[in-house]
């Protein structure tokens, strides 16, 4: 059995997903896990993710709503891509999914149909990453313009000035914005003049670092 521990939460949506794939024989869609508990699609997009990373669902990779499956007898995902080998024998591999569309304003809502892009050249060699379809201006001044992809690191921590993926409470609607830790507050920096920063008193659930931006001309 996977060792990763679960909040409150994800085991109550890893529970959904068993109950839901026993009666139905197919999972459920991230649609209908967020209308089971009342929260929005991306409040349960970074549950998913996590149980994902936890290796508890594995995602299928199929391009369909029903793509995310529960792991039975393997806890490790399953990879269509042909991983490549490395000078010390070992394999990674070339293909990333893009695992959503992140908000570069309002919360919005992810996509759940993957798309893949080569990054092999664009990822440091042991880093969990992934990428994301940047969507609105917040982050103009910083090279970062609607309908960009961004390459995260995943962490839970950040350093004042970088730019993350975070979950704001109390819904976890998820924005991209430059992050500071300052006296009783945490405060979400766009990087354009004409936007206000999102003040935030408490905890912030951050999801990752932005490492690299990619733009397709």
């Amino acid at each position: 059995m996977n060792a990763a521990p679960l909040t409150k939460r994800q085991r109550q949506i890893l529970s959904f997903y068993e109950e839901y794939v026993t009666a139905q024989g197919m999972s459920p869609t991230l649609e209908e896990v967020a209308n089971h508990y009342g929260l929005t699609k991306v409040t349960i997009f970074g549950h998913v993710e996590e149980l994902v990373r936890k290796q508890y669902l594995r995602r299928d990779r199929k391009g369909t709503s029903r793509s995310i499956q529960l792991v039975t007898g393997s806890s490790h995902q399953q990879h269509n891509s042909e991983p490549l080998p490395t000078p010390d024998g070992s394999t990674y591999s070339l293909t990333l999914p893009i695992v959503g569309i992140i908000a570069a304003g309002p919360g919005i809502q992810p996509i759940e149909n993957l798309e893949e892009l080569d990054l092999a050249d664009l990822i440091p060699r042991h880093a969990d990453v992934f990428a994301l379809k940047v969507q609105g201006t917040s982050m103009i001044e910083d090279a970062i313009a609607d309908g960009d992809v961004v390459l995260v690191e995943r962490r839970n921590e950040a350093r004042n000035g970088e730019t993350v993926v975070a979950a704001m409470p109390p819904e976890g609607e998820v924005t991209l914005k430059r992050y500071y830790a300052e006296d009783g507050h945490i405060r979400l920096q766009p990087a354009n003049s004409s936007m206000d920063p999102i003040i935030i008193k408490g905890d912030v659930e951050i999801q990752g670092v932005v490492i690299s931006v990619i733009r397709r001309m």
